[in-house]
């Protein structure tokens, strides 16, 4: 007989077995509400979730009351995400609920929403890490199904709008329980083939058939990429998380393949009005260049040593006349004085008084002029000189 034990240690070893069990600490459970009320003073709730066979005690925390969007009521039919607990004091098991959803909106539903709200709290959908397509993509990664109708879409599409375009299928599953480890597997061999921009894609389908892109592995794969990712998964109103994550959002596969290349016509348009502006630019330079080397020319010419002596050149026979012309009015001026000096002299010659008959009496033996009778007394021998000479004289009386 093994050795008995206390009903608090029986209670106890179920409270931590619930505890520890990794199932019972996440889990949703669907039921029916019976008896739930909510108190007024605490804001707690108690009620039951039952079905046909069983009923389990459930409370929910004010805390957890107040972020729901409508308070249920006893006969709803609902799933309880929550953990399960034993009450010790009571030896209840009931399971303590965080939130409520209608069964009507199914449990992937409820997933999907619990899934986006954590991955957009961790900065998994920020706009600011969202990075732009590159606008001419060389080598395009297709991650898809291989015999997909989504594939040949793309491929089409491709073709026809950019047949440049390097084009690598990565295949990969996109339906069932294997598919979100093939897609991660698939993603992370994409990001080792050197592209430049990515497209997850698959056609359209249930919410089940999609569920592969809600899975949490595929978006933190697509939040690892390295490259800019264009989602393209379902149809239009077909909305996952691998939608939120991605760089670009496209509606369908065909939108992401139109997204992700220019089409032919716009590159020819792009290529016109590259070389139109090239042709523009090429013109101004080539004026801008003409104009310089034509200033550069007008400065030379201004500075050439041939302008400069014939400037200089100028410059001395101008001054070699305004010297030529002030020698010959100073010649001028002095040979007038000249002249008027020469004529004054003239006038005041002693020859031209000799020429009017007059004569200059000196001493013969002195040489001394004479100007008075008395210094010439009789036997003086005289000097006169006449115009043309001189006579000799002696005085005798």
């Amino acid at each position: 007989m093994h050795e008995a034990l206390t009903v608090s240690a029986v209670a106890s070893y179920l409270s931590e077995l619930l505890e520890v069990h990794p199932l019972f600490g996440d889990l949703w459970i669907e039921g029916e509400l019976s008896e739930f009320k909510r108190h007024s003073a605490s804001g707690h709730c108690y009620f039951n979730l039952k079905d046909a066979h069983a009923l389990l005690r459930g409370v929910m925390w004010r805390s957890d009351a107040a972020r729901l969007a409508a308070m249920p009521k006893s006969g709803d039919h609902v799933l309880a995400h929550g953990r399960l607990a034993f009450y010790v004091p009571r030896g209840d098991l009931q399971i303590y609920v965080d939130r409520f959803v209608p069964a009507g909106a199914g449990l992937l539903n409820a997933r999907f929403e619990e899934l986006k709200a954590r991955l957009e709290r961790e900065g998994l959908f920020a706009a600011e890490r969202k990075r732009p397509l590159p606008p001419r993509p060389r080598h395009l990664l297709l991650v898809t199904a291989p015999g997909g109708a989504a594939l040949q879409d793309m491929l089409t599409i491709l073709a026809r709008r950019c047949p440049l375009v390097t084009v690598t299928v990565v295949p990969c599953l996109v339906q069932g329980e294997r598919a979100p480890d093939s897609i991660v597997a698939a993603l992370y061999q994409a990001y080792t083939l050197s592209g430049d921009l990515i497209i997850l894609a698959r056609g359209g389908g249930s919410l089940e058939d999609l569920w592969a892109f809600n899975d949490e592995a595929v978006a933190r794969a697509i939040f690892a990429s390295p490259v800019p990712l264009i989602s393209g998964v379902g149809h239009e109103t077909d909305t996952t998380i691998a939608d939120f994550v991605a760089d670009v959002r496209a509606p369908t596969p065909s939108a992401a393949a139109e997204l992700a290349v220019p089409a032919l016509a716009e590159l020819h348009e792009q290529l016109h009005y590259t070389r139109l502006r090239l042709q523009r630019l090429v013109d101004q330079d080539l004026k801008h260049r003409r104009d310089a080397v034509q200033s550069a020319h007008a400065l030379v010419e201004r500075h050439a040593p041939r302008r400069r002596l014939a400037r200089d050149r100028q410059q001395l026979d101008d001054l070699a006349r305004r010297v030529l012309r002030a020698a010959h009015m100073a010649t001028e001026r002095r040979r007038l004085a000249l002249q008027g000096l020469h004529g004054q002299l003239e006038a005041l010659s002693p020859l031209a008084t000799l020429a009017r008959g007059y004569a200059v009496v000196r001493n013969a033996r002195s040489g001394a002029v004479l100007t008075s009778p008395h210094e010439a007394p009789p036997a003086t021998a005289l000097r006169l000189t006449l115009r043309d000479g001189e006579v000799a004289a002696t005085v005798d009386r």
